[in-house]
């Protein structure tokens, strides 16, 4: 019996590979895989589009139809997926119901503004379909509660947009912690994350706490996700300082001033005694992200970095001390260059991945509503901290809901 074709993503060799000149029924290794689902994506702004490249890219998926209220991010979607699958149709919606309900669609993505997230999901849940929904997956701790107890009734694959936890450096260090056990038992976890202003946006609803759910929901909620899966317990007191005092600061639109932070100190007291510390600044001219992750008999340090230097550096590092029990590591975890360029550092394509695999009836590590729920839970005390100047007691914030 013949052994079953090691596939081969063809996108991945393709720039190294000439196959121009071989006809389609000629390929065989290089030939491009035949989805097995229809996407619809709602929402499609920069995120609503990132998830049509890494879908095309990923390949085991297609795009259906898109649906957005803005006639603009419509028609820049249509043109990036024109660029990719020329000559191939789409369908363009005219509501959100026709783009939930399709019955040509296998599954949704829903990539719409943080404050919509709620009212698309009540009509995308009507259809009984998969959801991928984008973090934050809401902003409101009302609406969390809410999307958490309609998710455990849901019947079909729900999975959040917290893509961080499969970036490279994350994936090493979930294996060397939690499978490997290689630190012992976890102690210290410190996250840092140096960048630029938030972009721009449709309407600019980024600039707003009322619409983002605030910058310790908004952009913070895959940290919090992160000191949620490597302290494996639930999160007991947040305490948080910050500011606005950079960025935004003389911004207004339709006669509302910006609000958002643009720098932070939190700190998660977990129940399991674990103690977890984040440092956020929004207004240094680079991209850098570290996490320290500090047990009992060892301690790991990884970062990310992107800067406009003109010394060449290593984008990723990975350092694991230990003493005598295992050997230390020293490394640049990475993905090829294509999937990392892709989004998020990869971390975008492999969420999709493991989003097929859902599909497929597998067991997954995907982010769940449950953890997108602790991950808002976190950024809402946070924000809450720093408007009070006070230490949040989760039980206590949570006592009016649950």
């Amino acid at each position: 019996m013949e052994s079953e074709k090691k596939e081969i993503n063809h996108v991945l060799f393709k720039p190294f590979m000439n196959t121009e000149y071989l006809r389609e029924e000629d390929l065989y290794l290089y030939q491009s895989p035949i989805p097995k689902y229809k996407f619809n994506i709602i929402g499609m702004g920069v995120i609503g589009q990132e998830h049509m490249r890494v879908t095309f890219l990923e390949g085991h998926g297609t795009v259906h139809g898109i649906y957005d209220q803005c006639r603009h991010s419509l028609q820049c979607a249509q043109k990036v997926f024109h660029s990719l699958r020329p000559g191939q149709p789409l369908k363009v919606y005219g509501n959100l119901s026709e783009a939930c309900n399709d019955p040509e669609a296998d599954a949704l993505f829903i990539c719409t503004p943080n404050y919509s997230h709620m009212e698309v999901v009540k009509e995308a849940v009507k259809s009984g379909k998969p959801i991928f929904l984008e973090k934050p997956m809401v902003t409101k701790l009302e609406e969390a509660v809410e999307l958490r107890q309609l998710a455990n009734n849901y019947p079909a694959v729900f999975q959040v947009g917290l893509q961080y936890r499969y970036k490279a450096i994350y994936t090493e260090a979930r294996r060397a912690v939690l499978e490997q056990r290689s630190l012992g038992q976890v102690r210290n976890i410190s996250i840092v994350e140096n960048r630029l202003p938030f972009l721009d946006k449709v309407e600019q609803w980024n600039k707003f706490s009322k619409y983002s759910g605030g910058t310790l929901v908004e952009k913070c909620c895959h940290y919090f996700d992160l000191f949620n899966l490597f302290a494996q317990s639930k999160p007991k007191t947040v305490y948080a300082v910050g500011g606005q005092d950079v960025n935004f600061t003389q911004f207004e639109r339709d006669g509302q001033k910006s609000d958002i932070l643009d720098n932070a100190f939190v700190t998660v007291v977990y129940e399991n005694g674990i103690k977890c510390s984040f440092h956020l600044n929004m207004f240094s001219p680079m991209f850098y992200e570290e996490i320290t992750i500090c047990g009992d008999k060892g301690r790991i340090r990884a970062y990310e970095n992107e800067d406009f230097l003109p010394e060449e550096r290593k984008n990723t590092h990975f350092e694991m001390h230990c003493a005598d029990h295992r050997p230390s590591v020293i490394s640049s975890p990475c993905y090829p260059a294509v999937i990392q360029q892709s989004g998020h550092m990869g971390g975008t394509y492999f969420e999709h991945k493991i989003f097929i695999d859902n599909l497929d009836g597998k067991t997954t590590d995907a982010a769940t509503v449950e953890d997108g729920f602790w991950s808002v839970v976190v950024g809402i005390a946070a924000e809450q901290s720093v408007k009070t100047g006070q230490v949040v007691e989760i039980d206590k914030l949570l006592a009016g809901y649950m």
